[in-house]
């Protein structure tokens, strides 16, 4: 790998990977709270909506703390039937009040008898696996292995096996494996490791990848995301996806104030 391309997506990294950076990012929800569950549970459901503007997605995932009485962990494991009812008209973009309740009713499911969310995606010993397609995979069948889940939420929580790129889902591992000094991500969870975390690919992260010619152009899949963390691996084999950071500033960067 050329030099000035590895000296570059350091820099760029340092830069972003910054505390200033959790203000203009979905991460912010999750900073919200000191609670691990709390964490975990806004973490993933932010995540889940990013798409389409960042001021909705930020505004409808604070909708969804005030819903839950600012305490979503006490609220999923406590709440009443007719607390539900407020969520009823809950949106957004394509996600409806029914992927918001089905979403409850997994997060009570699971957190009556589990203390974290890390354990949906360990249900096996992922010690040997080379990255987390296998751990997606199995917390795909997991968070839908209920009688009552609704087809059309499917569409909102990805998966390799259908060769999705699983961007959402990617991102919030990085946000609960990944530690550093900076403070940005959490570092909560211990039992993947950040070497077998792959590269969130969305079109800015991806535009800059094919840009510094990490991958070559074409779909934003599964295959195509390995292929870049593949790359990254070759700068630092122990935490590739610290470069998401500099693929996806650099990718915003004309839009953003850190210009």
């Amino acid at each position: 790998m050329k030099e000035e391309i590895v000296e570059l997506l350091e820099k760029k990294y340092a830069f972003f990977n910054h505390p200033r950076f959790i203000e203009h990012d979905p991460i912010q929800i999750p900073h919200l709270f000191t609670k691990l569950q709390d964490r975990e549970i806004m973490g993933f459901w932010v995540a889940m909506l990013s798409w389409g503007q960042r001021t909705t997605i930020l505004n409808n995932a604070k909708k969804l703390i005030g819903m839950m009485d600012g305490a979503p962990h006490d609220f999923i494991l406590n709440h009443q039937e007719t607390d539900l009812k407020k969520f009823e008209s809950f949106t957004h973009r394509t996600f409806q009040s029914t992927d918001a309740l089905y979403f409850l009713q997994f997060f009570k499911r699971h957190y009556s008898s589990h203390t974290s969310l890390e354990t949906a995606f360990v249900l096996k010993n992922y010690e040997q696996n080379l990255n987390t397609g296998q751990a997606i995979n199995d917390f795909y069948t997991y968070f839908f292995d209920d009688k009552w889940a609704p087809e059309r939420t499917k569409k909102h929580v990805s998966t390799p096996k259908k060769n999705s790129a699983c961007k959402r889902t990617c991102m919030f591992l990085r946000w609960m494996v990944r530690k550093d000094n900076q403070g940005v991500d959490f570092g909560l969870w211990k039992k993947i490791k950040p070497q077998q975390l792959i590269c969130p690919l969305d079109v800015h992260s991806q535009r800059t990848a094919e840009k510094l010619g990490l991958i070559v152009p074409g779909l934003a899949n599964w295959k195509k995301a390995v292929e870049l963390t593949e790359e990254l691996k070759k700068m630092d084999p122990k935490d590739p996806v610290k470069y998401d950071f500099a693929l996806y500033g650099m990718g915003i960067e004309e839009k953003t104030i850190w210009k």
